[in-house]
């Protein structure tokens, strides 16, 4: 996508004035400190950031998994920090997908059964759930393992599988939380690229927290973070 294409897109996310701070009195910090950030739809974001500069904890923010102490925070328009919990799980589930280091699946359920799992409180069939996920899985070239344990797969696999969860949803936004750390060389740049790819092919706005810088420079724009401030 080119960067004039990018101009004319309209914001996914937007904040004003984000703080977030945890603790009190002698032992607050703030992880979080003031913070105005706009990430166009269909753009790549890379977040950087030595250990403890707040990167994850603005991909949480940003993502919903966590809410902020201050500031407001409008995903597509929509002020997060009216809405109730519910609504908010919704909005997560219908915008966000989510890719993390950890991988976070139910090792003795089939692939098949670690992609479906976000649509069971969508309320689809069983049938629609099996058709999706079979698609996701097949855009990450695992259709040969879908009945397979998710305990018996490689490391490169279970993010192959993490990011077909991910897809399931048909998500604008895909988190990308440190992706590649957990896997080697080769197999961290086989996860680039399919993540990459998807991002050029559909559109979708890739946000990936990272400390590799290399990572960060195939992005289109980068966020780097120190003490809670962007610098």
């Amino acid at each position: 996508m080119l960067k004039n294409d990018i101009s004319r897109k309209s914001l996914i996310i937007k904040t004003k004035s984000l703080s977030k701070v945890y603790g009190k009195k002698d032992s607050r910090f703030k992880a979080l400190d003031d913070l105005d950030v706009s990430i166009k739809k269909g753009e790549s974001v890379a977040i950087v950031g030595k250990s403890g500069s707040g990167k994850s904890t603005l991909m949480h923010v940003l993502a919903t998994l966590d809410r902020p102490s201050s500031g407001e925070l409008f995903v597509d328009g929509t002020a997060t920090t009216k809405l109730k919990r519910k609504d908010l799980d919704k909005l997560r589930n219908e915008k966000f997908g989510f890719v993390f280091q950890q991988f976070f699946m139910n090792p003795n359920d089939s692939v098949l059964e670690n992609v479906a799992s976000p649509l069971l409180i969508k309320g689809l069939s069983k049938k629609e759930r099996i058709r999706r996920a079979r698609e996701a899985i097949e855009s990450v070239d695992l259709l040969d393992k879908v009945n397979a344990k998710a305990k018996s797969l490689s490391g490169g696999q279970k993010q192959r599988v993490c990011i077909a969860r991910a897809l399931v949803s048909n998500p604008e936004v895909i988190f990308a939380d440190e992706p590649t750390g957990n896997l080697d060389s080769i197999t961290g740049a086989a996860v680039e690229k399919l993540l990459f790819d998807l991002h050029k092919e559909h559109g979708i706005t890739l946000i990936i927290v990272t400390h590799d810088i290399d990572l960060a420079k195939k992005c289109q724009r980068i966020i780097k973070l120190k003490d809670g401030k962007i610098v």
